[in-house]
């Protein structure tokens, strides 16, 4: 039996990465941060079934006692802070976690078990001012917040451990994936759940930014699919995985709101822009300037060619029914909540 470790395993794509290698007959090992109350996040339902371990990326000797505990034949490097608006409000801690932490975990190989295989989580953030269109494995990168400049120190020091101890350490450039099981925090996830809620009569607008910026968008199942592979070839090497399609913020939320039965028309430019329900002509969308970015990041496309002709990968699940098992996860969610609350009235 395989050993595989997972950081970051109570997110979103730890949780479909655990399933995923649990489905391979992996012995699956996940790091966790000791918190006053224990939370398993995505992975509740896999709880009993994962080994956990208490660890932190800023701390080494956390890392190599995990790595002694595991014996891990397979490391994902998924921890991270994630949200690229609170690395402007967090931008030490940012690069501690993102930056510096994967040092700490290629360190904690390197020293236990240095036949052990890497994978970094990269992602499309990098690229940020792009440089061209779309972006492979060989377009400069140019990132655009605190999260981008510190995830490319994640993803370089991968390649130069990978150069210089020989270790097999690949990086995923991931763009954009989301998927039900996405934070609150993020746009998307935004978007759908107050679609749902809206249409439910729980609320009466959503606050958005920047409705044009462009995003190449995918499902997280599909992607970890992709790391998996990635781990598996005779030699170590660095993949964009990507749909090669693109979207605006725009084009999200009109998909979301359709998924839930509100089309919509758009009225008005720039921060006065409206979305307004056709049906009853109430605003259900409207732009607060506050969601802008200090430096934003227009238009990210990416081509997964290599990965597709190396890897064997295969996207299967396309934009539409990404958005649409979005929604519905969160119609299903507010009306479960609506319910407990006339139970307990």
């Amino acid at each position: 039996m395989k050993h595989a470790l997972i950081t970051g395993v109570t997110g979103q794509d730890g949780s479909y990465l655990a399933e995923l290698l649990l489905e391979q007959g992996y012995g699956v090992y996940g790091i966790m941060r000791r918190k006053s109350v224990v939370d398993y996040g995505n992975v509740e339902h896999l709880k009993d079934r994962i080994h956990f371990i208490y660890a932190d990326m800023t701390d080494i000797v956390s890392l190599i006692a995990a790595m002694q505990e595991s014996q891990a034949d397979e490391v994902y490097n998924l921890a991270a802070q994630s949200f690229v608006a609170t690395s402007w409000e967090q931008p030490l801690a940012t690069a501690q976690i993102d930056a510096l932490g994967v040092t700490n975990m290629l360190e904690a190989i390197r020293i236990v078990k240095p036949s052990c295989r890497f994978y970094q989580a990269s992602t499309s953030e990098m690229f940020g001012l792009v440089q061209a269109i779309p972006q492979d494995e060989q377009t400069p990168f140019y990132p655009r917040s605190p999260y981008g400049v510190a995830k490319l120190y994640g993803h370089w020091i991968t390649k130069n451990y990978r150069e210089s101890y020989n270790l097999f350490a690949c990086s995923g450039i991931l763009f954009n994936h989301e998927s039900e099981r996405r934070g609150l925090e993020f746009v998307t996830r935004k978007i759908t759940n107050a679609a749902a809620r809206i249409a439910l009569g729980e609320q009466e607008y959503v606050e958005l930014g920047n409705l044009e910026a462009k995003r190449d968008w995918g499902h997280s199942k599909d992607y970890v699919k992709a790391m998996w592979l990635m781990l598996q070839q005779d030699t170590p090497d660095d993949y964009v995985v990507a749909t090669g399609e693109t979207r605006t913020v725009r084009e999200f939320a009109e998909c979301a709101f359709r998924a839930v039965g509100i089309a919509i028309e758009w009225q008005g430019e720039g921060v006065d822009t409206v979305g307004i329900n056709k049906a009853n002509g109430k605003a259900v969308v409207k732009i607060n300037p506050k969601f802008y970015r200090p430096a934003e990041v227009e238009l990210l496309l990416g081509n997964p060619a290599k990965a597709e002709a190396k890897l064997g990968w295969v996207r299967e699940i396309s934009f539409d029914d990404l958005v649409t098992r979005m929604a519905n996860h969160d119609l299903e969610l507010v009306r479960k909540e609506i319910a407990a609350r006339a139970i307990n009235v």
